[in-house]
């Protein structure tokens, strides 16, 4: 091997041997978020379930209706006419 390519081995190897200690250092400070992301993640994966399916919101707001759980009820109503009113001037 010529003297450059020696050179382009040796740098490679350094090269390796930093990123895999990189790597380590980064799992050891990433460890305690472990847990919280994926809480966060699961929160995101039920949220997208829900978005895609709108019956949920429906069934949702018949039964609060149906119960009459005061507070909630109106919340839910004011949720309703927002969505309603979102879908319509989105021209869905």
């Amino acid at each position: 091997m010529n003297e450059k390519s020696i050179r382009m081995a040796e740098r490679r190897e350094r090269l390796i041997a930093q990123a895999a200690a990189q790597r380590m250092t980064l799992a050891q400070n990433i460890e305690p978020l472990r847990k919280p992301l994926a809480r966060v993640d699961q929160g995101l994966a039920a949220l997208r379930f829900v978005r895609s399916h709108p019956a949920i919101w429906i069934v949702g707001g018949a039964l609060v209706t149906a119960l009459r759980l005061g507070r909630a009820g109106k919340w839910l109503q004011l949720g309703w006419v927002t969505w309603q009113m979102r879908h319509k001037l989105r021209g869905r």
